[in-house]
Protein backbone atom coordinates (compact mmCIF):
# COMPACT_ATOMS: atom_id res chain seq x y z
CA UNK A 1 0.00 0.00 0.00
CA UNK A 2 1.46 3.29 -1.06
CA UNK A 3 1.95 5.86 1.61
CA UNK A 4 1.39 9.40 0.51
CA UNK A 5 3.90 11.80 1.91
CA UNK A 6 3.79 15.54 1.82
CA UNK A 7 6.86 17.72 1.93
CA UNK A 8 7.32 19.34 5.30
CA UNK A 9 7.51 23.07 4.90
CA UNK A 10 9.91 24.83 7.24
CA UNK A 11 8.41 27.36 9.59
CA UNK A 12 8.72 30.88 8.26
CA UNK A 13 11.61 32.83 9.69
CA UNK A 14 10.40 35.92 11.47
CA UNK A 15 12.88 38.79 11.22
CA UNK A 16 13.89 40.05 14.67
CA UNK A 17 12.56 43.50 13.82
CA UNK A 18 9.08 42.08 13.16
CA UNK A 19 8.70 40.54 16.62
CA UNK A 20 6.77 42.44 19.27
CA UNK A 21 6.02 45.39 16.93
CA UNK A 22 4.40 47.33 19.78
CA UNK A 23 7.82 47.65 21.42
CA UNK A 24 9.61 49.03 18.38
CA UNK A 25 9.02 52.69 19.14
CA UNK A 26 9.38 52.57 22.93
CA UNK A 27 12.27 54.97 23.28
CA UNK A 28 14.33 56.06 26.30
CA UNK A 29 12.05 59.10 26.68
CA UNK A 30 9.48 56.83 28.37
CA UNK A 31 11.61 56.89 31.52
CA UNK A 32 10.43 60.48 31.92
CA UNK A 33 7.10 59.09 33.16
CA UNK A 34 8.97 57.40 36.01
CA UNK A 35 10.98 60.51 36.86
CA UNK A 36 7.93 62.75 36.79
CA UNK A 37 5.98 60.43 39.08
CA UNK A 38 8.73 59.76 41.62
CA UNK A 39 9.51 63.46 42.06
CA UNK A 40 5.91 64.11 43.17
CA UNK A 41 6.44 61.82 46.16
CA UNK A 42 9.88 63.23 46.99
CA UNK A 43 8.80 66.84 46.62
CA UNK A 44 5.63 66.28 48.64
CA UNK A 45 7.64 64.81 51.51
CA UNK A 46 10.11 67.73 51.35
CA UNK A 47 7.55 70.55 51.63
CA UNK A 48 8.59 72.82 54.53
CA UNK A 49 5.09 73.05 56.03
CA UNK A 50 4.39 69.30 55.95
CA UNK A 51 0.69 68.96 55.01
CA UNK A 52 -1.00 66.81 57.68
CA UNK A 53 -2.44 63.49 56.60
CA UNK A 54 -0.95 63.52 53.09
CA UNK A 55 2.03 61.22 53.65
CA UNK A 56 0.04 58.09 52.66
CA UNK A 57 -0.63 59.84 49.36
CA UNK A 58 3.09 60.34 48.77
CA UNK A 59 3.63 56.66 49.60
CA UNK A 60 1.02 55.70 47.00
CA UNK A 61 2.70 57.89 44.38
CA UNK A 62 6.07 56.31 45.22
CA UNK A 63 4.54 52.85 44.75
CA UNK A 64 3.16 53.96 41.39
CA UNK A 65 6.59 55.20 40.34
CA UNK A 66 8.17 51.88 41.35
CA UNK A 67 5.61 49.97 39.28
CA UNK A 68 6.19 52.35 36.37
CA UNK A 69 9.96 51.81 36.62
CA UNK A 70 9.53 48.03 36.52
CA UNK A 71 7.19 48.32 33.53
CA UNK A 72 9.46 50.62 31.54
CA UNK A 73 12.53 48.53 32.34
CA UNK A 74 10.67 45.46 31.04
CA UNK A 75 9.46 47.00 27.79
CA UNK A 76 12.84 48.61 27.14
CA UNK A 77 14.50 45.23 27.67
CA UNK A 78 12.07 43.80 25.11
CA UNK A 79 12.91 46.68 22.79
CA UNK A 80 16.63 45.87 22.94
CA UNK A 81 15.95 42.13 22.61
CA UNK A 82 13.63 42.27 19.59
CA UNK A 83 14.55 45.56 17.95
CA UNK A 84 18.28 45.98 18.28
CA UNK A 85 18.43 47.78 14.96
CA UNK A 86 16.02 50.43 16.21
CA UNK A 87 17.82 50.67 19.55
CA UNK A 88 21.10 51.34 17.76
CA UNK A 89 19.34 53.80 15.48
CA UNK A 90 18.12 55.68 18.55
CA UNK A 91 21.70 56.07 19.75
CA UNK A 92 22.74 57.44 16.37
CA UNK A 93 19.73 59.73 16.03
CA UNK A 94 20.69 63.21 17.34
CA UNK A 95 17.05 63.90 18.24
CA UNK A 96 16.63 60.74 20.35
CA UNK A 97 20.10 60.01 21.76
CA UNK A 98 20.04 62.71 24.49
CA UNK A 99 16.97 61.01 26.02
CA UNK A 100 19.30 58.24 27.17
CA UNK A 101 19.93 60.56 30.10
CA UNK A 102 16.47 59.64 31.39
CA UNK A 103 17.13 56.00 32.47
CA UNK A 104 19.75 56.83 35.13
CA UNK A 105 17.63 59.70 36.42
CA UNK A 106 14.62 57.40 36.67
CA UNK A 107 16.63 54.93 38.78
CA UNK A 108 17.88 57.73 41.01
CA UNK A 109 14.46 59.37 41.36
CA UNK A 110 12.79 56.14 42.49
CA UNK A 111 15.69 55.45 44.85
CA UNK A 112 15.31 58.87 46.44
CA UNK A 113 11.55 58.43 46.84
CA UNK A 114 12.08 54.96 48.33
CA UNK A 115 14.24 56.31 51.13
CA UNK A 116 12.05 59.40 51.61
CA UNK A 117 8.63 57.72 51.86
CA UNK A 118 8.92 54.11 50.71
CA UNK A 119 10.44 53.11 54.03
CA UNK A 120 6.97 53.48 55.54
CA UNK A 121 6.07 50.30 53.64
CA UNK A 122 9.37 48.47 53.20
CA UNK A 123 10.98 49.31 56.52
CA UNK A 124 14.14 51.36 56.84
CA UNK A 125 16.54 48.48 56.20
CA UNK A 126 14.94 47.32 52.96
CA UNK A 127 14.36 50.88 51.77
CA UNK A 128 18.03 51.70 52.39
CA UNK A 129 19.13 48.63 50.42
CA UNK A 130 16.88 49.51 47.47
CA UNK A 131 17.97 53.15 47.53
CA UNK A 132 21.66 52.21 47.68
CA UNK A 133 21.37 49.80 44.74
CA UNK A 134 19.44 52.29 42.63
CA UNK A 135 21.88 55.07 43.56
CA UNK A 136 24.87 52.98 42.55
CA UNK A 137 23.32 51.81 39.28
CA UNK A 138 21.96 55.26 38.43
CA UNK A 139 25.25 57.01 39.18
CA UNK A 140 27.32 54.57 37.13
CA UNK A 141 24.92 54.70 34.20
CA UNK A 142 24.68 58.48 34.50
CA UNK A 143 28.45 58.86 34.21
CA UNK A 144 28.51 56.59 31.14
CA UNK A 145 25.75 58.63 29.52
CA UNK A 146 27.33 61.98 30.48
CA UNK A 147 30.43 60.97 28.52
CA UNK A 148 28.95 58.72 25.84
CA UNK A 149 26.22 60.95 24.44
CA UNK A 150 28.43 64.06 24.05
CA UNK A 151 31.01 61.77 22.42
CA UNK A 152 28.41 60.63 19.89
CA UNK A 153 27.37 64.23 19.32
CA UNK A 154 30.97 65.11 18.47
CA UNK A 155 31.93 62.16 16.28
CA UNK A 156 28.62 60.98 14.77
CA UNK A 157 25.73 63.41 15.18
CA UNK A 158 27.57 66.64 14.30
CA UNK A 159 24.50 68.85 14.89
CA UNK A 160 24.18 72.33 13.46
CA UNK A 161 23.74 75.40 15.73
CA UNK A 162 20.08 75.54 14.69
CA UNK A 163 19.61 72.03 16.14
CA UNK A 164 20.47 73.09 19.69
CA UNK A 165 17.75 72.01 22.09
CA UNK A 166 17.16 71.86 25.85
CA UNK A 167 17.05 68.08 25.35
CA UNK A 168 20.84 68.25 25.05
CA UNK A 169 20.96 68.91 28.78
CA UNK A 170 19.45 65.54 29.72
CA UNK A 171 22.67 63.46 29.66
CA UNK A 172 24.47 66.15 31.65
CA UNK A 173 21.90 66.42 34.46
CA UNK A 174 22.08 62.77 35.56
CA UNK A 175 25.25 63.26 37.69
CA UNK A 176 23.56 66.26 39.34
CA UNK A 177 20.66 64.02 40.36
CA UNK A 178 23.22 61.69 41.94
CA UNK A 179 24.71 64.66 43.79
CA UNK A 180 21.25 65.47 45.18
CA UNK A 181 20.35 61.88 46.11
CA UNK A 182 23.70 60.81 47.57
CA UNK A 183 23.51 62.97 50.73
CA UNK A 184 20.56 60.93 52.02
CA UNK A 185 22.90 57.92 52.20
CA UNK A 186 25.74 59.70 54.02
CA UNK A 187 24.34 59.23 57.58
CA UNK A 188 24.14 55.47 57.04
CA UNK A 189 27.89 55.14 56.40
CA UNK A 190 30.46 54.74 59.19
CA UNK A 191 31.78 58.06 60.45
CA UNK A 192 35.13 59.03 59.00
CA UNK A 193 36.47 58.17 55.58
CA UNK A 194 33.26 56.62 54.25
CA UNK A 195 31.04 59.62 54.91
CA UNK A 196 33.64 62.13 53.75
CA UNK A 197 34.30 60.19 50.55
CA UNK A 198 30.62 60.08 49.61
CA UNK A 199 30.15 63.75 50.50
CA UNK A 200 33.10 64.94 48.42
CA UNK A 201 32.17 62.50 45.66
CA UNK A 202 28.74 64.12 45.44
CA UNK A 203 30.38 67.54 45.23
CA UNK A 204 32.51 66.22 42.36
CA UNK A 205 29.35 65.04 40.59
CA UNK A 206 27.82 68.45 41.28
CA UNK A 207 30.78 70.22 39.66
CA UNK A 208 30.89 67.82 36.72
CA UNK A 209 27.26 68.42 35.86
CA UNK A 210 27.25 72.14 36.64
CA UNK A 211 30.22 73.02 34.45
CA UNK A 212 28.95 70.86 31.58
CA UNK A 213 25.54 72.54 31.85
CA UNK A 214 27.12 76.01 31.87
CA UNK A 215 28.92 75.09 28.64
CA UNK A 216 25.75 73.79 26.97
CA UNK A 217 23.11 76.26 28.16
CA UNK A 218 24.41 79.25 26.15
CA UNK A 219 24.00 77.19 22.97
CA UNK A 220 20.34 76.62 23.81
CA UNK A 221 19.68 80.28 24.56
CA UNK A 222 21.57 81.39 21.45
CA UNK A 223 19.48 79.03 19.33
CA UNK A 224 16.25 80.58 20.67
CA UNK A 225 17.43 84.14 20.12
CA UNK A 226 18.91 83.47 16.69
CA UNK A 227 16.45 81.02 15.15
CA UNK A 228 13.25 81.77 17.03
CA UNK A 229 10.90 79.54 19.05
CA UNK A 230 11.18 75.77 19.06
CA UNK A 231 8.72 73.71 16.99
CA UNK A 232 5.36 73.37 18.72
CA UNK A 233 5.79 69.73 19.75
CA UNK A 234 9.19 70.46 21.26
CA UNK A 235 8.22 73.63 23.14
CA UNK A 236 7.59 71.87 26.52
CA UNK A 237 11.25 70.83 26.46
CA UNK A 238 12.10 74.39 27.48
CA UNK A 239 11.16 73.35 31.02
CA UNK A 240 14.12 70.94 30.99
CA UNK A 241 16.41 73.90 31.68
CA UNK A 242 14.86 74.08 35.15
CA UNK A 243 16.25 70.61 35.89
CA UNK A 244 19.92 71.47 36.44
CA UNK A 245 18.95 74.73 38.16
CA UNK A 246 16.58 73.20 40.70
CA UNK A 247 18.57 70.00 41.12
CA UNK A 248 21.83 71.84 41.79
CA UNK A 249 20.12 74.02 44.41
CA UNK A 250 18.70 70.86 45.97
CA UNK A 251 22.11 69.19 45.91
CA UNK A 252 24.00 71.95 47.71
CA UNK A 253 21.24 72.21 50.32
CA UNK A 254 21.19 68.50 51.09
CA UNK A 255 24.97 68.27 51.09
CA UNK A 256 25.11 71.13 53.58
CA UNK A 257 22.58 69.28 55.77
CA UNK A 258 24.87 66.27 56.19
CA UNK A 259 28.25 68.02 56.05
CA UNK A 260 28.59 68.41 59.85
CA UNK A 261 28.48 64.63 60.32
CA UNK A 262 30.96 64.01 57.51
CA UNK A 263 33.65 66.71 57.56
CA UNK A 264 32.99 68.96 60.56
CA UNK A 265 34.41 72.47 61.00
CA UNK A 266 35.47 74.63 59.25
CA UNK A 267 34.18 73.10 56.01
CA UNK A 268 30.70 72.30 57.28
CA UNK A 269 30.01 75.97 57.98
CA UNK A 270 31.43 77.04 54.63
CA UNK A 271 29.32 74.47 52.80
CA UNK A 272 26.19 75.67 54.62
CA UNK A 273 26.91 79.23 53.54
CA UNK A 274 27.59 78.05 49.99
CA UNK A 275 24.14 76.43 49.87
CA UNK A 276 22.56 79.86 50.35
CA UNK A 277 25.05 81.93 48.35
CA UNK A 278 24.68 79.58 45.39
CA UNK A 279 21.03 78.58 45.75
CA UNK A 280 19.38 82.00 45.98
CA UNK A 281 20.77 83.47 42.72
CA UNK A 282 20.21 80.23 40.83
CA UNK A 283 16.61 80.09 42.06
CA UNK A 284 16.16 83.64 40.81
CA UNK A 285 17.35 82.62 37.34
CA UNK A 286 15.13 79.53 37.49
CA UNK A 287 12.09 81.73 38.09
CA UNK A 288 13.11 83.94 35.16
CA UNK A 289 13.40 80.90 32.91
CA UNK A 290 10.12 79.51 34.21
CA UNK A 291 8.35 82.72 33.18
CA UNK A 292 9.99 82.71 29.73
CA UNK A 293 9.25 79.02 29.14
CA UNK A 294 5.65 79.41 30.32
CA UNK A 295 5.12 82.34 27.94
CA UNK A 296 6.44 80.31 25.00
CA UNK A 297 4.27 77.35 25.98
CA UNK A 298 1.18 79.58 26.06
CA UNK A 299 2.16 80.83 22.62
CA UNK A 300 2.51 77.25 21.38
CA UNK A 301 -0.88 76.25 22.82
CA UNK A 302 -2.54 79.15 21.05
CA UNK A 303 -0.99 77.88 17.82
CA UNK A 304 -2.33 74.36 18.26
CA UNK A 305 0.25 72.47 20.31
CA UNK A 306 -0.99 68.90 20.92
CA UNK A 307 -0.04 66.40 23.58
CA UNK A 308 3.20 64.52 23.06
CA UNK A 309 5.52 62.76 25.49
CA UNK A 310 7.49 66.01 25.77
CA UNK A 311 4.74 67.19 28.15
CA UNK A 312 6.48 65.15 30.85
CA UNK A 313 9.12 67.90 30.80
CA UNK A 314 6.62 69.90 32.87
CA UNK A 315 7.05 67.51 35.82
CA UNK A 316 10.54 66.46 36.96
CA UNK A 317 12.29 69.81 36.36
CA UNK A 318 9.59 71.67 38.30
CA UNK A 319 9.86 69.09 41.07
CA UNK A 320 13.58 69.79 41.45
CA UNK A 321 12.72 73.47 41.93
CA UNK A 322 10.30 72.45 44.69
CA UNK A 323 13.00 70.56 46.58
CA UNK A 324 15.48 73.36 45.92
CA UNK A 325 13.13 75.99 47.35
CA UNK A 326 12.41 73.73 50.33
CA UNK A 327 16.14 73.48 51.00
CA UNK A 328 16.52 77.25 50.89
CA UNK A 329 13.62 77.56 53.34
CA UNK A 330 15.51 75.29 55.76
CA UNK A 331 18.80 77.14 55.46
CA UNK A 332 17.51 80.72 55.42
CA UNK A 333 14.45 80.42 57.64
CA UNK A 334 12.53 82.62 55.19
CA UNK A 335 8.85 81.76 54.84
CA UNK A 336 8.97 83.21 51.31
CA UNK A 337 10.87 80.15 50.15
CA UNK A 338 8.36 77.88 51.89
CA UNK A 339 5.50 79.52 50.01
CA UNK A 340 7.50 79.33 46.78
CA UNK A 341 7.93 75.59 47.32
CA UNK A 342 4.20 75.18 47.90
CA UNK A 343 3.31 77.19 44.78
CA UNK A 344 5.73 75.22 42.62
CA UNK A 345 4.42 71.97 44.09
CA UNK A 346 0.88 72.94 43.06
CA UNK A 347 2.20 73.52 39.54
CA UNK A 348 3.99 70.14 39.66
CA UNK A 349 0.89 68.21 40.72
CA UNK A 350 -1.23 69.89 38.05
CA UNK A 351 1.34 69.17 35.34
CA UNK A 352 1.73 65.56 36.48
CA UNK A 353 -2.03 64.97 36.50
CA UNK A 354 -2.42 66.35 32.97
CA UNK A 355 0.58 64.47 31.57
CA UNK A 356 -0.42 61.21 33.27
CA UNK A 357 -4.04 61.45 32.11
CA UNK A 358 -3.07 62.20 28.51
CA UNK A 359 -0.50 59.37 28.53
CA UNK A 360 -2.98 56.80 29.85
CA UNK A 361 -5.61 57.96 27.37
CA UNK A 362 -3.08 57.72 24.55
CA UNK A 363 -2.08 54.19 25.57
CA UNK A 364 -5.66 52.98 25.87
CA UNK A 365 -6.69 54.69 22.64
CA UNK A 366 -3.75 53.39 20.63
CA UNK A 367 -2.20 56.78 19.94
CA UNK A 368 0.80 55.81 22.08
CA UNK A 369 3.31 54.45 21.51
CA UNK A 370 3.82 55.56 17.96
CA UNK A 371 6.62 56.28 15.60
CA UNK A 372 8.35 59.53 16.55
CA UNK A 373 7.78 62.36 14.16
CA UNK A 374 10.15 65.12 13.25
CA UNK A 375 8.48 68.36 14.30
CA UNK A 376 7.84 70.75 11.47
CA UNK A 377 9.44 74.19 11.73
CA UNK A 378 7.20 77.19 12.19
CA UNK A 379 6.97 79.99 9.65
CA UNK A 380 9.64 82.61 10.19
CA UNK A 381 7.06 85.39 10.47
CA UNK A 382 5.16 83.78 13.41
CA UNK A 383 5.22 86.00 16.52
Amino acid sequence: MAVLTHPVRPAPVVPPGARRPALRHIGPNWYATVMGTAIVATAGAALPPAPPGLRPLWVAVWALSAVALAAVLSVRAGHWLHHRDQARAHLLDPAVAPFHGCPPMALLAVGAATLAVGRDVLGEGAALAVAAVLFGAGTLLGLVVAVGIPYLMVVRHRPAPSDASPVWLLPLVAPMVSAAVGPSLVPYLPAGQGRAALLYGCYALFGLSLLATLAMLPLVLARLVTYGPLPLALTPALFLVLGPLGQSTTAVGRLADVAPSAVGAPYAGALSAFAVVYGVPVTGFALLWLALAAALVVRAVRRGMRFTMTWWAFTFPVGTCVTGAAGLARHTGLSAFSWLAVALFALLVTAWAVAAWCTVRGLLGGALPGAPRTPAPEPAHAV
